[in-house]
């Protein structure tokens, strides 16, 4: 049985990962509306990603016997600048997110809840490949500038981007 406390934060996490899902579409159709298809279909994908991630948090809370309580899903701003700026707030929010898990883990350290630690040490693990990803990614688009063939081979580069 989970407690209240673990029920309640997991809760939280999964109405923050649906926010991720629904910013990434938002930010995927801004990217599109300006012909990034690439950095449009990757933002796609990673929105595809956090419906997952909240998928996985919603199973273990029923596995648990837990309440599932959805709670309204923020909207995601209308405006995003340019492709640089896109993913720089990307980058910004996934560390967000790396925080809002390793508070996760500590709580569930501090209840001696073994099973959401272990089941945390996955979105633990989960963070630290997105924000590598999404750094990298920065640190292309810096490097090339949003001008150029540059962003546009990156363009193409991130339309290649497979299905999670």
């Amino acid at each position: 049985m989970i407690s209240k406390t673990m029920q309640d934060a997991l809760n939280a996490q999964i109405n923050l990962e649906q926010y991720s899902a629904q910013l990434y579409l938002a930010m995927s159709a801004h990217c599109d509306s300006s012909s990034f298809k690439g950095f449009a279909h990757w933002l796609r994908v990673q929105a595809i990603e956090e419906t997952a991630h909240a998928m996985k948090l919603i199973d273990f809370i029923l596995d648990r016997n837990g309440k599932l309580e959805l709670q309204p899903i923020g909207a995601p701003p209308k405006e995003f600048g340019g492709v640089i700026h896109v993913f720089e707030k990307t980058l910004d929010h996934e560390k967000g997110i790396t925080g809002r898990i390793n508070s996760l883990f500590e709580l569930a350290r501090a209840e001696k809840d073994h099973a959401s630690e272990i089941t945390l040490q996955w979105f633990v693990s989960e963070q630290v490949e997105e924000e590598s990803s999404v750094g990298q990614i920065v640190d292309q688009l810096h490097a090339v500038g949003d001008q150029g063939g540059g962003i546009w081979y990156l363009d193409s580069k991130m339309g290649k981007r497979n299905r999670a």
